[in-house]
C-alpha cells in the first residue's frame, strides 16, 4: 500500500515539483503536497495544513530556504525541513544546516530523498515523544511540589530517595536530613512489622494500601495516618523501588472522638430517662418517694435529678372546687377569699 505524505514544498519550478513527486512515488509513497513560493503563503500553509515534511528549493525569485526555515521557527512547529538545491554548494549546505535544516540534497541525486524523509519523520517522532515525556514529567513534578499530602519513594533498600514539601511539614524532617536515611525512623515501634509487610508486598508488585495507621515525626509525635505505597517499576518492568502517598487524618480521628464521646453521653442521658421506668416506692399520704439509697424525697425533687423537667406549680379544677366548697359564703355564693382573689 502506498504510504501517505503530507508535503509543504516550497519551489518555484513546476518541472522540479513534479521530479519530486515523481521520486516519491517510485519509492512507493502517497505524496499529497501544497507548493507555496513566498513567506506569506508558507505562513497561510502553516496555519491551515498538517504537515509531515518542509523541502525547500534554496533560492525562489521572492523567497528563500533560510527565510522559510526561519519562518518555520517562528510558528512553533516542529516538522522536518529538507533543503533540495541545484545551485549551491558545500558552503550553502553548511549554512543552512547550521541554521537549523535537518539535512541539504542536491537536485541531480533525488535517491537520497526518501530516506532522508524516512529518517527525519523517525527522528521527529522520538523528539516529539521525549517532549510529551518532559512535559508530562513536569507536569507530574508540579503536582507532588504542591500536594497536600505527603509523598516521598523510597528504594528496596527502604532508603528514602524523594520527599516533597507536604511531607517536610508534616513529618518535621527537611528534604536534605532526610534523604539517604531509612524509612524506619518514621515508623513508631508499634507499627515496625507494618513496615515489613509493605516492603515484601512491593516486592510482589503489590500496592499496598493501610486506610489508617500511624507513623512518628521528629519530634516524636504519633501522627495518625492514611498511607498507600505503590511499586516504582523501570522500562524494563522490574521493581526497583516504592512511592508512598501519606495523609495527615489527625483531625479526623480528633472528629471520631469527639462523635464517640457524644453517642456515651448521649447513652448516659437516655440510660437516666429510662431509669424513672418500672416501680418506685411513693408514700400514699405525703407522695414522697424512696430513692435506690432508701431515703423519702419529694416527687419533684426526685424527678428534676433524674430528668430534664422544670416544675411550675398551679391548681386543678376539682381540687379548686374541693378546697373552696369549705369556705363560708357572701351573699352573692361566692367565697369571701375567691372574691378577695378575682380582685
Amino acid at each position: 500500500m502506498p504510504k501517505h505524505l503530507h508535503i509543504l514544498v516550497v519551489e518555484d519550478s513546476e518541472n522540479d515539483l513534479a521530479l519530486l513527486l515523481a521520486e516519491l512515488k517510485s519509492k512507493d509513497y502517497s505524496p499529497i503536497h501544497r507548493r507555496v513560493q513566498t513567506a506569506g503563503e508558507m505562513t497561510a500553509a502553516l496555519q491551515e495544513g498538517e504537515w509531515d515534511i518542509v523541502i525547500s528549493d534554496y533560492v525562489l525569485p521572492q523567497f528563500s530556504a533560510p527565510a522559510a526555515l526561519k519562518l518555520l521557527a517562528e510558528s512553533g512547529l516542529d516538522i522536518p525541513f529538507i533543503v533540495i538545491s541545484g545551485a549551491h554548494g558545500e558552503e550553502a549546505a553548511v549554512h543552512i544546516m547550521k541554521a537549523g535544516a535537518h539535512d541539504y540534497i542536491v537536485k541531480s541525486n533525488l535517491s537520497r530523498l526518501a530516506p532522508a524523509i524516512e529518517r527525519e519523520i523517525e527522528a521527529t517522532k522520538t523528539r516529539r515523544a521525549k517532549t510529551e515525556a518532559e512535559a508530562a514529567r513536569q507536569h507530574l513534578a508540579a503536582i507532588v511540589e504542591h500536594s497536600e499530602e505527603a509523598i516521598f519513594s523510597k528504594n528496596l533498600d527502604s532508603i528514602i530517595v524523594s520527599w516533597n514539601p507536604a511531607a517536610a511539614r508534616i513529618f518535621g524532617y527537611c528534604a536534605e536530613e532526610i534523604i539517604g536515611r531509612s524509612i524506619a525512623v518514621l515508623f513508631p515501634p508499634t507499627q515496625r512489622d507494618e513496615l515489613l509487610d509493605i516492603m515484601a508486598g512491593i516486592r510482589r508488585s503489590e500496592v499496598v494500601g493501610f486506610k489508617e495507621t500511624y507513623r512518628k515525626s521528629k519530634d516524636g509525635r504519633i501522627i495518625p495516618m492514611s498511607v498507600t505505597t505503590s511499586p516504582i517499576k523501570s522500562a524494563d518492568g522490574r521493581v526497583i523501588g516504592a512511592s508512598t502517598i501519606a495523609r495527615d487524618i489527625t483531625t479526623k480521628k480528633q472528629a471520631e472522638d469527639e462523635r464517640q464521646v457524644l453517642a456515651e453521653e448521649l447513652s448516659t442521658a437516655l440510660h437516666k430517662v429510662k431509669s424513672l421506668s418500672g416501680l418506685l416506692p411513693i408514700c400514699a399520704s405525703c407522695k414522697s418517694i424512696r430513692d435506690d439509697s432508701g431515703y423519702w424525697q419529694q416527687v419533684e425533687t426526685y424527678i428534676k435529678q433524674h430528668a430534664d423537667v422544670t416544675f411550675t406549680h398551679a391548681i386543678c379544677p376539682d381540687c379548686k372546687n374541693k378546697y373552696y366548697s369549705k369556705l363560708p359564703k357572701s351573699e352573692d355564693g361566692l367565697s369571701k377569699q375567691f372574691k378577695i382573689g378575682q380582685a
